[in-house]
């Protein structure tokens, strides 16, 4: 399995693990992901590596059909702007290939944010730590394995 998978079982949280064939030309992977696991997008989200300013990266889980707001997690951060991180990057930092970033069992921990849509929901989907592979979790557990902080970062 993966380090997303074992920090969960480690953490002793109910969880489910949903598989799908990954389409790497698929224009919205998360929609893709929501689509054929016939689970409705509002409760898949994506996780984004964001890099800050000055020099910094942080983990945004937000809703697949949503855009990060990147004036938002930059305010969360309390760093002075936000852009998406550069995809080597991100994959070099977490451990895990574009397309199959989990906000958990990362190699580095990163400061990890989820709009506060999340809170709303019984259950929410997030990437497992391979292409192809999610988690179904409570938001609550997610948030406490990351030691992520629950906030407004998304739009739309």
């Amino acid at each position: 399995m993966t380090p997303a998978v074992n920090a969960a079982k480690a953490a002793g949280v109910a969880f489910r693990v949903m598989e799908y064939e990954y389409d790497p030309s698929a224009d919205a992977i998360g929609l893709h992901a929501a689509a054929a696991l016939g689970l409705d997008p509002a409760i898949v989200y994506k996780t984004l590596i964001v890099q800050l300013e000055p020099k910094a990266l942080a983990c945004a889980v937000i809703p697949v059909a949503a855009k990060l707001d990147l004036k938002a997690i930059a305010a969360a951060a309390k760093a002075k702007k936000a852009d998406l991180a550069d995809p080597a990057l991100a994959e070099k930092t977490t451990g895990y290939l574009v397309g199959g970033i989990s906000p958990l069992g990362q190699k580095k921990t990163l400061p990890t944010f989820i709009d506060a849509s999340a809170g709303a929901l019984p259950d929410m989907v997030v990437n497992g730590g391979r292409r192809g592979l999610q988690l179904m979790l409570a938001p609550a557990d997610l948030a406490r394995l990351a030691k992520a902080t629950v906030c407004p970062i998304a739009v739309g």
